[in-house]
């Protein structure tokens, strides 16, 4: 069953709080990974790993580097959970 934008917002949100210790209702749609949550490359790599594990899609290396900010990543798995 696809998650709606909202429950991966959270899910996302929750993710990051494991990876990183940033409170869930810092990650919110407009933030940049790198600038404002100030996740480096490691970490995301971590994070997306962990989004694939509980969205069930992929999300390719080449394609990380496009997930900018939190609200790129929620879209890009609300439309990958679809394909």
């Amino acid at each position: 069953m696809a998650h709606t934008e909202a429950e991966v917002l959270s899910g996302l949100a929750e993710i990051v709080n494991e990876e990183t210790g940033l409170a869930p209702e810092a990650v919110e749609p407009s933030k940049s990974f790198t600038d404002d949550l100030d996740i480096d490359s490691i970490s995301m790599m971590t994070i997306v790993v962990n989004a694939e594990k509980k969205f069930s899609v992929k999300i390719p290396d080449d394609d990380v580097k496009d997930l900018v900010t939190v609200q790129d990543a929620v879209d890009y798995i609300v439309k990958a959970q679809q394909a």
